[in-house]
């Protein structure tokens, strides 16, 4: 795994009245500070990619569909420079996934239906000055390829 991320097992709670998960709790190891929390939707084969933030670490998990989510790691000085972890992420795979800052990500809706991701990032969205640096998801350096590999 890339240095610096996290994961953490999600557990869907089911009774006959729906589900309960809870997703990021202030008592959590990974919790750092609170920023804001948003959705992002994602059409199926869409790739929402490549940017990476100086200042926030994000915190994604899926709660409809499911996502190929991407990270690279392009730090100097980093145990990890030059990896890539991919992750499939979702109703199926329930987890939420830390990002530290400036470690590129990026993903790809995997699923039939639309899917919904539930970012919980340390800092507040600043509109005059977004914390958030972007390359093309597809002409880059990065090593990584979006397609998908049959078998």
């Amino acid at each position: 795994m890339i240095e610096g991320v996290k994961t953490k097992r999600l557990r869907v709670i089911p009774d006959e009245r729906g589900r309960l998960m809870e997703i990021l709790r202030a008592d959590d190891e990974l919790f750092q500070e609170f920023g804001q929390v948003y959705i992002t939707t994602t059409y199926p084969q869409v790739v929402k990619a490549w940017h990476f933030h100086k200042i926030q670490t994000d915190n994604i998990a899926v709660v409809r569909g499911m996502l190929k989510l991407a990270l690279y790691d392009p730090r100097e000085g980093s145990p990890t420079k030059g990896e890539v972890n991919e992750l499939c992420i979702g109703e199926h795979n329930p987890l939420l996934v830390q990002v530290p800052k400036e470690v590129y990500h990026g993903w790809m809706c995997i699923s039939q239906e639309e899917s919904i991701a539930i970012n919980i990032p340390t800092e507040v969205y600043d509109y005059d000055e977004p914390d958030e640096y972007r390359i093309h998801p597809h002409d880059n350096d990065i090593p990584y390829d979006w397609k998908r590999e049959d078998g």
